[in-house]
């Protein structure tokens, strides 16, 4: 089977300050992740806000990561787009300054068929040389990747995985009965985590693993391992973060937990606005249940 890594992936988030991208804190973030055994690091995921970042930070932030991970984790990069034409452009940027696989969201807005999916992922497939893992998350994009059109990606040799974030339980069951023995099949949401590791994921990609990497890290390797009892109560454990960090739209609640945890300022460029008051409230005191001193 193709596959990028096995185990646990953070989205990271990306710090900010005073309106700049906030580099001591994005390399507290990364310490952070190895120091809890993470397996790997997206950074300019759509967890990142990469669409409010500029060309000159993109670059910058991929190489800050790449020399700050040394080697330690997967060093894997956002550059999906609506354009076929600007993701191949930044695909090509990320493989120049060290990115060893790619995560590619599908084109949002534009609202492609499916055979435009694949013609897009094949493109961009074709100007590179390092695996690509398909994000598939419609609830973002308004782009559903079906499982026949998965099946048809997998046939593509640099396409290594999908992450797959559509929230229903058909589609995912249908995706591992084509997929499992062709291509990765990585968790895009934490809440089903343990589904997706029953069923015999690869792992996952995780927002919550930005403030609960060592946990989500258990709940892989012991499903991984097959101590699914383990993985089970685990995740049970991280019920009420998984649920409490998408309590707003995503990456509102988890930068603020962050900030919480000492890791970054909690500021975010518009359109996101931080978590409103009664949320905090909520997100502070499910991470201090939790165990996380904040």
């Amino acid at each position: 089977m193709k596959k990028v890594f096995s185990g646990s992936a953070v989205a990271l988030i990306t710090p900010f300050k005073d309106g700049k991208v906030d580099f001591e804190s994005l390399g507290k973030l990364i310490d952070f992740q190895l120091q809890n055994e993470t397996d790997a690091i997206v950074v300019l995921g759509t967890t990142g806000e990469p669409a409010t970042l500029s060309q000159e930070e993109k670059k910058e932030i991929i190489k800050f990561s790449k020399i700050r991970i040394n080697g330690k984790a997967k060093l894997i990069v956002g550059t999906g787009s609506n354009s076929t034409e600007k993701t191949i452009k930044d695909s090509i940027l990320a493989q120049e300054y060290g990115a060893e696989a790619l995560l590619i969201v599908t084109p949002y807005y534009n609202k492609c068929t499916q055979k435009g999916i694949v013609k897009h992922y094949k493109e961009i497939a074709m100007r590179v040389n390092i695996p690509i893992i398909v994000y598939n998350v419609p609830g973002r994009t308004c782009v559903n990747i079906l499982p026949q059109t998965a099946l048809e990606l997998s046939k593509i040799p640099n396409i290594c995985g999908i992450k797959e974030a559509s929230g229903s339980i058909n589609q995912i069951i249908s995706m591992f009965k084509l997929l499992k023995d062709k291509m990765a099949i990585y968790s895009g949401d934490d809440s089903l985590n343990y589904v997706f590791m029953s069923l015999g994921a690869s792992g996952c990609i995780s927002v919550s693993a930005n403030i609960v990497p060592r946990e989500i890290n258990k709940v892989m390797t012991c499903a991984l391992g097959g101590d699914f009892k383990k993985a089970l109560e685990i995740q049970e454990e991280l019920f009420d973060i998984n649920k409490d960090l998408f309590i707003e739209v995503n990456p509102i609640p988890v930068k603020y937990a962050c900030s919480l945890l000492g890791l970054c300022k909690n500021e975010l460029r518009l359109p996101l606005t931080e978590l409103e008051d009664k949320n905090r409230e909520t997100l502070k005191n499910t991470l201090t249940k939790f165990g996380l001193k904040v």
